[in-house]
């Protein structure tokens, strides 16, 4: 008795913590795992592909629609949309993680989702670094710490390049135009008016209230920006970009600074945003060249 006592006191003193996994989302909040991930649902496009980026994506079992990169991605059970959750179909995959995206999801299904019993992570990035951030936060939730920490930190070197190339030069007027009917466009908290500011431009209407903000063609025309970049639905240029042309007092139309970068590698917050940044910061300057040809 007394040797099967001193053997249960020793085994307590060097029987190792359970190592918790803690982590910060976005709105602040604690979210704790007493082990990685295994099954993981993602309710928006880009976190399926922060996912895969963070070395999670044999992890991942189920997303939303839209959910096309990388290819693996195509062939993950579909849980409805990012608006539309289908909590039947979610619950039947048993998940141990929900990657969530708060401006996309909302606070209902977040908190219906919490309501479940389910460990909820939100996303909600608003500054390029952030992307970082959620890489290696999804990284540490689901046991892929080295991996996500590789894409984290080749994603930043990147970024730092850009800024250094760019966000000094001579400052360009934008208009970042995401849809045509309504007519929408961000404000300066989204994250793609820190794409802009990283490439030496300013948003005008960086000052708007709404993260995303419905606007008149009339305020578009006052504001005349220098440059008119569009997004849309898909790689191809939308035939929209093309109808400001009419409105030739525009300094943006006036001096063909009409661009389209394709949604997927500017309007998803993952490290692809690089590719749109790069392309973007481009675009503005070609037309730095134009405004100011012997400028920076």
């Amino acid at each position: 008795m007394r040797f099967g006592l001193i053997a249960l006191l020793c085994w307590c003193f060097i029987a190792p913590a359970r190592a918790d996994i803690r982590v910060e989302d976005a709105l602040g909040r604690k979210l704790v795992l007493d082990k990685p991930a295994s099954r993981v649902v993602s309710l928006a496009p880009h976190m399926t592909e922060v996912a895969f980026a963070a070395g999670a994506g044999r992890q991942l079992v189920g997303a939303v629609t839209y959910s096309d990169y990388p290819e693996a991605a195509k062939a993950i059970p579909r849980v409805g949309s990012y608006d539309n959750v289908s909590y039947e179909s979610l619950l039947a995959l048993n998940p141990d993680l929900v990657l969530a995206w708060h401006s996309g999801n909302g606070d209902e299904i977040i908190r219906r989702l919490e309501s479940l019993g389910l460990p909820v992570y939100v996303d909600e990035p608003r500054q390029l670094q952030d992307v970082a951030r959620s890489v290696r936060d999804v990284g540490k939730l689901t046991g892929n710490v080295v991996a996500a920490d590789s894409a984290a930190h080749e994603y930043l070197k990147q970024l730092s390049h850009l800024r250094d190339t760019y966000s000094a030069r001579d400052e360009i007027s934008v208009y970042y135009q995401i849809w045509d009917e309504p007519l929408l466009t961000l404000n300066g908290e989204h994250l793609i008016s820190d794409v802009v500011r990283l490439c030496g431009g300013r948003n005008v209407f960086a000052d708007a209230l709404p993260l995303v903000s419905r606007i008149s063609v009339e305020s578009v025309v006052r504001a005349d920006p220098q440059v008119i970049i569009a997004s849309g639905m898909d790689k191809a240029r939308p035939e929209w970009l093309d109808a400001w042309r009419k409105w030739t007092a525009m300094t943006a139309v006036k001096n063909g600074q009409l661009y389209f970068v394709p949604p997927d590698i500017l309007q998803r917050h993952t490290p692809r945003i690089i590719e749109g940044a790069t392309l973007l910061c481009e675009q503005l300057q070609r037309a730095r060249n134009h405004y100011h040809p012997r400028g920076k």
